[in-house]
């Protein structure tokens, strides 16, 4: 890994990420970096490669959440620092891997990088989904009153976590396979859904208003 590379990383790119929701603030993208090296290390891929695209992977929410996989590509690829480290076809290959992670695509990812970032993005924790769900309604629909959010948090695990949901896991026998099982029986259980739901919402609701004193 080179070291010009990590600062540049660090100091140039993933301050990007604080001034998205708190779902996909600077923690969510040092998250989504830690899981994507520990995977290409045990896949045998380039760590270099896999940083880049996890730390790149979310950068288009700066110009909406529609479309943001694919400005997040192009905004890596329009980034004339990046060849300092990289050839234009792992530039290439890193763009679509960006491009990839989104978890609504129907498609297999181009590359291993492309499942890399797709499996590292998918933090499939439930307590970690329902908290950056709620942190997002916050945001994003701040008119809902609790109600609201409980019953947006239930079709947001619905459509994208249940069975026959638009989540796909792309590396076969990971983690997150077992944690999705896990998820999809919480989601199923909803007096143990909606007393998580309750925790976490007080939590945050807290944490916004101790904010904004």
């Amino acid at each position: 890994m080179p070291a010009e590379l990590a600062d540049y990383l660090a100091g140039e790119i993933l301050p990007r990420y604080a001034s998205f929701d708190r779902g996909h603030g600077t923690d969510h993208a040092l998250a989504v970096a830690a899981r994507s090296l520990d995977l290409a290390i045990g896949l045998g891929a380039d760590p270099a490669t896999a940083l880049t695209v996890a730390l790149y992977h979310d950068t288009g929410l700066a110009y909406g959440r529609e479309r943001h996989h694919l400005d997040s590509g192009r905004i890596l690829a329009a980034d004339a620092t990046l060849r300092r480290w990289f050839t234009p076809e792992r530039i290439d290959t890193m763009r679509e891997a960006a491009e990839d992670h989104r978890a609504s695509s129907e498609r297999a990812p181009h590359s291993l990088y492309g499942r890399i970032v797709a499996e590292a993005d998918r933090q499939i924790d439930p307590a970690t989904i329902l908290r950056r769900t709620i942190q997002y309604g916050l945001a994003h629909t701040p008119g809902l009153d609790r109600e609201g959010h409980y019953a947006r948090t239930l079709d947001h695990l619905e459509r994208k976590y249940a069975e026959g949901g638009y989540l796909r896991l792309w590396i076969a026998g990971s983690e997150n396979t077992r944690r999705l099982d896990a998820l999809r029986r919480l989601i199923v259980d909803r007096e143990r859904l909606r007393a998580l739901f309750d925790t976490l919402y007080e939590q945050e609701t807290a944490c916004g208003a101790a904010m904004n004193k």
